[in-house]
């Protein structure tokens, strides 16, 4: 029979199995923090991605419908050709958008993770706050502050300066364009033509809109906050 090793050394924590204390929690904060900003950049390159596809698909429209025109005289199988195209360019930009949605909420889950992060960063080493320009709170303004680079909210405009919002207004343009060719076809000449593709513009943009506020609304509701600004 062989005897165990009595010199054998059995390995054991070099300090606190859990907690910040841990000799391995900066190391684990850290992987995470990089894990999360390489997510945040996958985001953006998808939504850059989606947004070109469906910019792309809108141009290669507009010059297959000016060909077609130009060979149909902007008769009746222009607007059947028109017809046909359009609504699938919008429903693309539909689905462009509520991507983009979804990516938006992810990067603010992404954003929340880092504040976090930041968060126990100052409770190992509480001296680094002042050199701390992004928010260590992962409530709805401490995301904001990290953002935006503000503590208070954006402007009314802002949601029409992000790409969600540029998509959302190009393709808005779309559903007005199908609206008014449709009257056209029917008719109606080209003042009534252009009232109706108004309307059919204005309709499109409140959807996104109120859409828009909706998902945003019930985003903010599904957030678990642990560590909530000071009031």
């Amino acid at each position: 029979m062989l005897e165990p090793d009595s010199t054998r050394v059995v390995p054991t924590h070099a300090g606190p199995p859990g907690g910040l204390d841990s000799p391995h929690a900066l190391q684990i904060l850290m992987t995470e923090h990089w894990s999360l900003l390489a997510a945040r950049s996958l985001g953006y390159t998808e939504a850059m991605s989606r947004a070109s596809i469906f910019v792309a698909a809108l141009s290669g429209s507009v010059i297959a419908l000016a060909l077609v025109g130009q060979a149909t005289d902007f008769g009746d199988g222009f607007v059947a050709f028109s017809l046909v195209l359009l609504p699938v360019v919008y429903l693309l930009g539909v689905s462009t958008v509520a991507r983009l949605g979804q990516n938006n909420y992810e990067d603010a889950v992404w954003i929340q993770g880092m504040n976090r992060i930041r968060n126990a960063y100052l409770e190992l080493v509480p001296a680094l706050e002042p050199y701390f320009v992004t928010s260590h709170y992962d409530d709805e303004k401490g995301m904001m502050q990290s953002s935006f680079a503000m503590p208070q909210r954006p402007s009314l405009l802002q949601p029409f300066l992000s790409i969600p919002g540029v998509v959302a207004v190009v393709d808005s343009a779309v559903a007005g364009a199908i609206v008014g060719i449709a009257a056209l076809g029917l008719g109606l000449g080209t003042g009534g033509s252009l009232a109706l593709g108004g309307i059919g513009f204005v309709s499109s943009l409140t959807v996104f809109i109120l859409w828009a506020r909706r998902s945003i609304a019930t985003h903010v509701e599904q957030l678990v906050v642990r560590f909530p600004s000071p009031s």
